[in-house]
């Protein structure tokens, strides 16, 4: 059984200088998650930051590799913020299950990895060992809003 990060995650938030935002509203016909048994699965998030996304168009040439991973990061904290909402606390999250984190892409462009660490690394510093999970990183021709970046994520809670 992972190991319960019981006040954890919001002290580590906060170390970091990072705060939860709101949860977001979806913008098209979905549930921001559903919970199955001890799992919660998060809708895909956007890179949104007080109600605008941090950047728009494909990574590399509309977005650079930095701004990308800022945008995976800012992903985590909103699909977070949903995990909050809909479990009352971060302190149920017991670890990360899943990531899919989808980039919109140039063709030839292969750091789709590089991006999705932007999240990865956060939640690894949230969450520490709970925070580690399997993932997939896929680029993509266009997202929604065109966004360069959007995450869903699978949670286990205690």
């Amino acid at each position: 059984m992972p190991t319960n990060t019981k006040n954890r995650a919001m002290e580590a938030l906060a170390d970091l200088g990072l705060a939860l935002p709101s949860p977001p509203k979806p913008v098209a016909s979905y549930v921001p998650s559903v919970q199955t048994g001890n799992l919660l699965i998060v809708s895909g998030q956007l890179p949104f930051k007080d109600g605008t996304l941090l950047a728009t168009g494909k990574v590399p040439s509309a977005v650079s590799l930095e701004k990308a991973q800022e945008c995976a990061r800012q992903c985590i904290l909103n699909a977070l913020a949903v995990v909050a909402g809909e479990s009352r606390s971060l302190d149920r999250v017991a670890r990360i299950v899943r990531l899919g984190v989808f980039v919109a892409s140039d063709e030839g462009f292969a750091d789709q990895p590089k991006v999705a660490n932007g999240a990865s690394d956060l939640l690894q510093q949230i969450f520490g060992e709970s925070g580690r999970h399997a993932r997939a990183a896929v680029g993509t021709n266009a997202l929604p809003l065109n966004a360069c970046v959007e995450i869903e994520m699978m949670v286990e809670l205690v």
